[in-house]
Parts: structure tokens; C-alpha cells; sequence
């Protein structure tokens, strides 16, 4: 049925009917600034009001439209309930049940008023009832129309309801009707070898579906008229990638050619040799370094593949160079380890290694700001401070940011504006533990060149994975005493810190005591996030030097933390956590030559997502099996880490849904580039908007 626009006045600088200051500013909070804003806000879910019900045929649970007649209404004094009213269509009757009503609503709601409602039903006190259903008023000579297609949800905002989204939309729906109000951007060719609909139809039938649409096809987005919008917004995202990675390979590098002394002397230094896989990755970088363009690299590997030793060399090759190398990492824990590990492997050389934290103050902090000015700092390794403002390097030619996921562009772009003080961009090397499907990795990070290392080095111990119930932690105490008094030590996370009225899980705090009236000859310790850093640094170097036997900690420790002599990770409520936490956690043990083993207590009620993770587990010890598990149990936003703004935030696309369409994207990403340039840009602002700014980093 055609919609009216609704004559009120226009915000200028909207120029949507309906559209005036106050409901402009609620759109904004919804990043809503225009109609094609509005038009581009799609639905989520959709309900089928197409149909009047009889009220003998609904059942608890039916989402139903009804209509009939208010035969009673009442004020219950008790509760909250404010009005209550007996609504009968011949057939059976159903309550209404306000908590709360406008006045006018009120006077409206009177006996004998005919009303068509829709609303979930439920089984309440006196029968069927209806709780805030939505209802109009059928005036006797004005009948109601019924839908002609189903009814849209809106994500939406505190004084902005369905009712005024839809009539909104419905607007804007009417001023698509100008000419290039919202243009085609899909080339023909394009169109037509996939039978897709124009840019208008789909989105005239993504805001009003036809009434015999399935509402479960609308949900998984399979619609023809939904996969073209669909393609269309995974084709902006891949072609922004692509046009980052020309334009970053354009700008000027600086070609760190020599590679000699300080490489050899490390390598010869170590008590291991490099893994293939180290071997290839390094050999990855080492190409990309001597360019004159800068090096956009994503190195992934398994916990525990050597990621920091390529990083080392990595940065040694910067300062062979005479050029500073700098290393982020999100923590201050996995930072000071980092930190360490550099100082012991570098300073034998000569090189001079600095750290930058938000706790290093006073004196301290004005010295090692100004060895990274003068370039006495050679390698820099530090948290969220090293891009602050009064930081200023001497001459950075490497960025190293480990476990790249963990920081949202903001920051990474404020770290790379570091390096541009002089005539060249840094290289940029970004690290994660966390394995990557290979159809995210080709998708979200099309603008980085991949390296995995995908081999553990040798003479590490599989780690026997167990699930228990939390009731066998008896067992489990006992087990600890035994492996503390073979000289090994312990492990045990807890995903909060403090008790919890909400949640039910076993807080670091309490357990800490438990553990030690239950094992008073074991060394044990405490760590978690809300500590200062000294206290927690100190408790880590104690644990790290074996004078504590067992740890308790929340999952501050998930990342980075290396004990060789540890071999037992306890992880409490692990049904609460994703798998890729959970591996990550596993990981802190078998690092070292002894046996070692995980156990995953758990708590019921739990549900079956859980069970599967606790199962994946079990099974397999391989973090890129664990990764792609993880991708179809979750959504790609979880696995990636990237739920910050300008990451990865879809209005319809899916990535593992949508995988089917990621070959026939990346195919129609080249066509563009090749033949369709002026397009591109266009493209990417309706899809991205602001996002696309981001792009840089």
C-alpha cells in the first residue's frame, strides 16, 4: 500500500519529511545523518502482521495480530499492573496487561472499543493474556487495512520507537523515488551475471518484504534482494583494503639493506636454531624490509610457535641499519616480559633496549624519553604509552605491535604517526597468537601480507587436555600437591577477580584463600588485573623464578607469560570462556621438556555451545583447527578480537555465512580496479562512511 509522507517540517541538511531538530538529533545517535543513512539502517528482524487470528487458535508463545472487542477493564490495586482488559473476538478472549499508558491511551481503552493487537502471547493469572501489545482503534465505518508486507525491527534508541523508525523509513522509501537519490554502483555486467535486482529494488524489499516472504529465509539473509546487498557491502569492504594496501605501497620506505653482524651474533647467542617455518617467515620480512616502500605484514602463528624471536630479529635488522625498532604490546604483564626477554637477548650485543609504560615516572620516565628522542634507545618496548604525545623517536624505521587484535585503530594509526617525522613511513610488523582462518585472513586483512608460522619447535610436550566438574576439585588439589612437590608448578585461572552476585563464578580472591588453607606448605600467589604493577610484577618474577609453586590468576596471564617449569593450567568456569581464550590460557604450559596437562572445570547448568568448546578442546591441540571451530561457533568479530570501532562492523554481511560469495567478491574487487575505478570510492562511503578514514592504519 503507498505511504504518505507525513507533512511536518524538514531539518535542513536532512531533507526528510518527519525529520525535524529533535528527532535528528535521536537519529544521530544511531549515526543516522541523512535519508540514504536511514535507508541503509536495515532491519534485524521481521514479523508477519499479514494475518488476523482467532483467539481460540493461539497458543503461549504465538507472536499474533487479533482483533476484538474490550468487554471489561479494571485498575488492579495490587501490583504493578495498571490496567487490565478483557479483549473478545467471538471466538475465546485474551487479556491486555498495561503497566503503564498514556492518558490519552487510557481514555481509548474503554469497554466496548474495537481493537486489533499484536503482541507475543503468554499464559498469565486468569488465561491468555498480552502484555504492551501494540494496538489501534478501529472506528466503526473505518475499518483497518490489513499489512501488505511484514513488519520491520529497527536497531533503535531510547525516544525513538518502531512506530516512528517504520514511518520514517516509509519517507524515506518515498524519496528514493528522485532521481539518483540512492545510485547504482554495481556494474552491469556485474548485475547481470548474478541476476541481481537495482540498488533501489533491494532495498524497497529488504524495509517492506512481501507479505509471502519467509520470515526465517529473511533471517539468514537469503533473500536474492538480501544477497545483493550483501555482495555489495563485502565488495566496499575488499576493495577499501586493496586501495589501503596501493595506497600505503606508494608512499616512501626506507630499504634497510644490511643485514650482517648483529643477526649472526644473536642467532649464535641462542640455545636453539630456527624452525622452517621461523626460517620462511623471517626470510618473509627480511624481503620486505630491504623495499623502499614500507612493510604491511600480519605474522600468525600457534602459542608457542616463536613469534618474538622473528620479532627480534626483525628489529635487530632495523638497528644493523643505524634506525630505531619499537614493540606495543596490550599489557603491561606480556610488555615487561617482553621487555626482559629483549634486554637479556640484545644488551650482550650492544644494543641498547628501553622501556615505556604509563608507570615508569618521574625521572625515570624523562630519561627514557629523551634516549628515544636522541636515539639512544635503539629498541623501544613499551604499552598504550609509546604513542602519546611527548613521545617523539630519533629515526623509527620499524613498529612491531604484538598481539594486534587487542588495540583499535585510534591507537595503532597513533603509533604509526610516530614514525612519519621524517621523509618515510615505517614498516609496520602486527603479531597474534591467535590463528586465523584462512577465509578471515583473506577477507579482513587483504591489506596486510600474511606469514603463519604454522610448526611448533621441537622438544615441546603435548598438552593433555581433561574436562572435569568443578564438585572433583578435591581431586585436583591433591593432584597439585603431587606435581608441587615433584618441583614443578601450577596454574590456576579464574575469570573474576571478586565474587559476584550476577555471576556464579569462582572469584581469583576467594580461591586464593581456599587454596592456601588447602595446601599450607605450597608457595602460592595472586595475580590479577586491578593490582599495581609493581605488586604484580613482583609476584610474576617470583613465580617465573620458582619461589612460588602455584598461581592464582584471572586471565591477565592469557597472553605471553612463559614459565617453562610450569606444567598443570587449572581453568576454572571454563565453559564461560570462547575456545580461543581457552587455548590461549592452555598454552601458558608445555612449554618446557616434562608432560603437561590442562584441566577445564566446569560448572551446571551449561549449555551446548559450551559443551562443544570444551569438547573442541579435548580434541585437538592445534590452534588453527581450534581457530576455524571457533569461527562457526562464534561470530567472525569474536574470533578477530575486533569488536572497537572501524574494525569489523557489517550492516548485513556475514563473514562465515557469507562465505560462499568471498571468491566472487574478491574476483568482482579486481574487475573494479581494472575497469570500474571512479566506482570504488563511491562504494566504500555508503558501506563504511567514517570507517573509511581508519584506513590508514
Amino acid at each position: 500500500m503507498p505511504v504518505q509522507a507525513v507533512k511536518t517540517s524538514t531539518t535542513p541538511g536532512f531533507g526528510l519529511r518527519g525529520v525535524g531538530p529533535k528527532t535528528a538529533a535521536l537519529l544521530a545517535r544511531l549515526d543516522i545523518h541523512s535519508p540514504q543513512d536511514l535507508l541503509f539502517h536495515l532491519p534485524f528482524r521481521y514479523q508477519d502482521r499479514t494475518q488476523v487470528q482467532l483467539i481460540r487458535q493461539l497458543r503461549p508463545g504465538d507472536e499474533a495480530v487479533i482483533e476484538g472487542v474490550i468487554q471489561s477493564v479494571s485498575n488492579p490495586v495490587k501490583g504493578k499492573t495498571r490496567l487490565l482488559c478483557e479483549l473478545n473476538d467471538g471466538t475465546g478472549r485474551v487479556w491486555l496487561r498495561f503497566f503503564h499508558l498514556y492518558a490519552s491511551q487510557s481514555n481509548t481503552l474503554t469497554v466496548g472499543a474495537r481493537l486489533r493487537c499484536y503482541h507475543t502471547v503468554r499464559l498469565g493469572p486468569k488465561g491468555l493474556e498480552m502484555v504492551h501489545p501494540e494496538f489501534k482503534i478501529i472506528s466503526e465505518g473505518r475499518p483497518i487495512a490489513e499489512e501488505k508486507s511484514l513488519t520491520p525491527f529497527y536497531p533503535a534508541t531510547e525516544g525513538l520507537s518502531q512506530h516512528q523508525l517504520r514511518k520514517l523509513t516509509s519517507n524515506a522509501l518515498l524519496w528514493m523515488n528522485h532521481p539518483q537519490s540512492i545510485p547504482e554502483l554495481l556494474p552491469q555486467p556485474l548485475l547481470a551475471s548474478f541476476g541481481f535486482p537495482s540498488i533501489q529494488e533491494a532495498i524497497r524489499f529488504v524495509h517492506r518484504p512481501d507479505a509471502n516472504t519467509s520470515v526465517q529465509v529473511l533471517m539468514e539473509n537469503k533473500t536474492l534482494p538480501q544477497q545483493r546487498l550483501v555482495f555489495e557491502e563485502l565488495l566496499a569492504h575488499r576493495l577499501s583494503l586493496l586501495k589501503i594496501k596501493q595506497e600505503f605501497q606508494s608512499q616512501a620506505g626506507v630499504p634497510l639493506e644490511n643485514d650482517g653482524i648483529l643477526s649472526t651474533a644473536f642467532l649464535q647467542q641462542l640455545p636453539f636454531e630456527l624452525t622452517a617455518a621461523q626460517q620462511r617467515v623471517l626470510n618473509d620480512i627480511r624481503h620486505d624490509l630491504n623495499q623502499s616502500r614500507p612493510m604491511l605484514r600480519l605474522v600468525q602463528g600457534d602459542v608457542g610457535s616463536g613469534k618474538t624471536v622473528v620479532a627480534a630479529l626483525a628489529m635487530l635488522h632495523a638497528v644493523e641499519n643505524g634506525y630505531q625498532a619499537a614493540m606495543m604490546a596490550p599489557t603491561e604483564l606480556l610488555a615487561e616480559q617482553h621487555f626482559r626477554v629483549f634486554r637479556r637477548w640484545l644488551e650482550p650485543l650492544g644494543v641498547n633496549v628501553s622501556y615505556l609504560s604509563g608507570n615508569v615516572k618521574g625521572a625515570s620516565r624523562k630519561k627514557v624519553l629523551g634516549d628515544i628522542a636522541n636515539g639512544a634507545a635503539q629498541v623501544v618496548i613499551g604499552t598504550h604509552a609509546l604513542f602519546q604525545e611527548q613521545v617523539r623517536f630519533h629515526k623509527l624505521a620499524l613498529i612491531v605491535v604484538d598481539e594486534q587484535h587487542r588495540f583499535g585503530v585510534h591507537q595503532r594509526a597513533l603509533f604509526r604517526d610516530k614514525g612519519m617525522r621524517h621523509t618515510f613511513y615505517p614498516h609496520q610488523l602486527v603479531m597474534t597468537a591467535t590463528p586465523i582462518p584462512r577465509t578471515l585472513a583473506m577477507s579482513f586483512y587483504a591489506d596486510l601480507d600474511c606469514s603463519s608460522i604454522d610448526e611448533l619447535p621441537p622438544g615441546r610436550t603435548p598438552i593433555t587436555t581433561t574436562v572435569l566438574a568443578a564438585s572433583r576439585r578435591d581431586e585436583i588439589i591433591e593432584r597439585i600437591q603431587n606435581i608441587c612437590q615433584q618441583g614443578r608448578q601450577v596454574y590456576w585461572v579464574c575469570p573474576l577477580i571478586n565474587e559476584s552476585e550476577i555471576i556464579s563464578a569462582q572469584a581469583a580472591v576467594s580461591l586464593y584463600e581456599q587454596l592456601q588453607q588447602a595446601l599450607p606448605n605450597i608457595q602460592t600467589g595472586l595475580v590479577h588485573g586491578r593490582m599495581r604493577a609493581d605488586d604484580k610484577e613482583a609476584v610474576m618474577q617470583d613465580f617465573q623464578k620458582g619461589d612460588i609453586q602455584l598461581l592464582v590468576a584471572t586471565t591477565v596471564i592469557e597472553v605471553g607469560v612463559d614459565v617453562p617449569n610450569a606444567s598443570l593450567m587449572v581453568i576454572e568456569n571454563a565453559e564461560r570462556l570462547g575456545l580461543s581464550q581457552l587455548h590461549q590460557l592452555r598454552g601458558r604450559v608445555g612449554r618446557g621438556a616434562a608432560a603437561s596437562h590442562c584441566v577445564l572445570l566446569y560448572d551446571y547448568p551449561f549449555s551446548n555451545l559450551a559443551k562443544e568448546r570444551l569438547s573442541v578442546m579435548r580434541s585437538t591441540t592445534d590452534g588453527f583447527k581450534i581457530a576455524q571451530r571457533d569461527l562457526e561457533l562464534r561470530s567472525p568479530g569474536e574470533v578477530l578480537g575486533t569488536r572497537q570501532t572501524g574494525d569489523l562492523s557489517f550492516c548485513i554481511a556475514d563473514l562465515l555465512r557469507d562465505s560462499e560469495l568471498l571468491p566472487k567478491v574478491n574476483q568482482a574487487a579486481d574487475l573494479m580496479l581494472c575497469e570500474y575505478p571512479s566506482l570504488i570510492e563511491p562504494l566504500i562511503k555508503r558501506w563504511l562512511g567514517r570507517e573509511a578514514e581508519y584506513a590508514k592504519v
